[in-house]
This record gives structure tokens, C-alpha cells and sequence, in this order.
């Protein structure tokens, strides 16, 4: 997965010169193909839609730009063919930065919308793509907590279990993520992309929340279907430890690079875990 988090201003990109050469111009390629296929599949009148205005833009800024997604081509690959298969449909992602605008432009048509911590990066990044839907988003928890709020604190608090999760106005919860917007709560979210807060140093929000998130939305899915939670820089204990507690190996589908890939249907049996 890309880092659409702002972790990208503190650490070096990971890709060599070589691939920064090539990644360029294969994600303009993606985004292109992506535009040509969806205006293929519809009626002419879709050619003065705003979705095309974004994808055109995209296409260009990653041809141009010297800045690229820090995912790789196949992570990129495997979140592209799911959207494909579910597109327009609503995308939450975790992260704000310069893969944003591919991200939104490969849901043609449908809703993306980015959580970001930094309320000051959501302004740099949306004076350079001002059609992007953003929101600031709070955490309550720390990277050196995260074992503690695992073990202990999801253990002993009943509104953290899953017979009892909710999300909106959970102050009992830490893992709750309780101070949303109604765009958020009140949206069936057919796919989730968590590759943010950050979570490089103790200090970081971590992604535990934006994890648990994803379970709780799962597990309480209306929407006929199921939903695609990807969860990035799984290489990281909290990442891999928290996705195979909330998230359940049983939902694993795919695995690519530091990706992984879950389809989790809605559950309604009455027990304190998740898996």
C-alpha cells in the first residue's frame, strides 16, 4: 500500500532511483486505463462528469510529479482490482498525502473519503488537490501502548468487546474511535484502506484504532455483501498483531509485499472476541 498517511514527511522513501523511473509512469498508465474503462461502461453524458476531471488530473500529476506513492506497483495492484469489481462505492482511508488523488480517482463515481491526524497537512494537501474530501480525525492511543491495550484494556473494558462495540461517544473504550463525523458513522463503507496514522515510534498514534474501526463496521454492516479492509506495513507487530485479532486470519485473502487484503462479512454472534 502507498503511504497516504503524512508518515512520508519523516522517513525516506523506500523505492531506488530505478524504481521511481518506472513507477511513474505505470501509475499514470493504471489511472488512464481506469478512466478508459469506466467511460467505455457508461453513456456519453458521463464525459462532463467531475470523475473524469479527476482522473485526467491524476493521470497528469503522476506523470509529472517527482513525488510518488511509496506502495509498490503489485500492493498498488491489489487495492486497483478490488475497486474495480465494487466501483462507485464508498472508500474510507486512513491517510492523507500524495497518492491521495490516485486513490479517489480510482473510485470513478463513488465516495472516498481520507482521515487524516494532521489537521495542518489536510490544508497543504487540499490547496494542491481541492477535490479531495478530507476530514481531521483524533486518536486516543500510542505505539508503546499497544500490547497493553490489547492484552488488558480490550480484555477488561465490556464496551471494547465485540457483542457489546459501538463507536460514537465510546469514551469507556480507547480503541473506539469516538469523536467521527456523521459522514463517517453514517455510511456503509464497502471498503476500508488503513495505511495510517502513523506508527514508526512509540510516541505515534499507531493504527490499533483504524483497525478496530474496521472490525466494528464490519461486524455491524446493513449493506448486502461484504467489505474490503486492507491494512498496510503489516512487517510491524502492531499492524499484524492487531489485524489478526480484530480482523481474523479466517478473512485473509490476500497477501502481497507488506499488504494484506481481508473480505469480512457481517457477524451477529454474541461473544467478547472479534476472531
Amino acid at each position: 500500500m502507498t503511504k497516504t498517511s503524512n508518515e512520508t514527511q519523516y522517513r525516506p522513501k523506500a523505492h531506488s532511483k530505478t524504481e521511481k523511473t518506472y513507477l511513474r509512469p505505470i501509475v499514470a498508465g493504471l489511472l488512464g486505463g481506469a478512466l478508459l474503462v469506466a467511460l467505455l461502461s457508461r453513456t456519453s453524458r458521463y464525459y462532463t462528469c467531475p470523475f473524469v476531471s479527476e482522473h485526467l488530473e491524476a493521470v497528469v500529476h503522476y506523470a509529472t510529479t517527482q513525488v510518488i506513492p511509496q506502495q509498490t506497483l503489485p500492493e498498488i495492484t491489489v487495492t486497483l482490482d478490488v475497486l474495480r469489481s465494487v466501483a462507485p462505492c464508498n472508500f474510507l482511508v486512513f491517510g492523507l498525502g500524495h497518492d491521495s488523488l490516485m486513490w479517489a480517482s480510482l473510485n470513478p463515481g463513488g465516495t472516498t473519503l481520507f482521515l487524516e491526524e494532521e489537521p495542518n497537512w489536510i490544508i497543504k494537501v487540499l490547496n494542491d488537490a481541492p477535490g479531495i474530501r478530507a476530514e481531521a480525525v483524533s486518536y486516543r492511543t500510542q505505539v508503546s501502548e499497544a500490547t497493553q491495550l490489547l492484552n488488558r484494556h480490550y480484555r477488561d473494558e465490556p464496551t471494547c468487546w465485540a457483542q457489546n462495540s459501538f463507536l460514537r461517544g465510546n469514551d469507556k473504550c480507547r480503541l473506539a474511535l469516538n469523536t467521527l463525523s456523521d459522514n463517517v458513522y453514517g455510511t456503509e463503507w464497502d471498503a476500508i484502506m488503513i495505511d495510517a496514522p502513523r506508527g514508526y515510534f512509540p510516541e505515534a498514534p499507531g493504527r490499533m484504532a483504524a483497525i478496530y474501526l474496521a472490525a466494528v463496521m464490519a461486524r455491524q454492516r446493513k449493506k448486502a455483501g461484504t467489505i474490503h479492509v486492507f491494512v498496510h506495513d503489516v512487517d510491524r507487530p502492531v499492524e499484524r498483531d492487531y489485524a489478526r485479532s480484530f480482523l481474523c486470519e479466517k478473512n485473509l485473502v490476500g497477501a502481497v509485499g507488506k499488504l494484506w487484503h481481508f473480505k469480512i462479512p457481517a457477524t451477529t454472534n454474541d461473544t467478547k472476541q472479534f476472531c
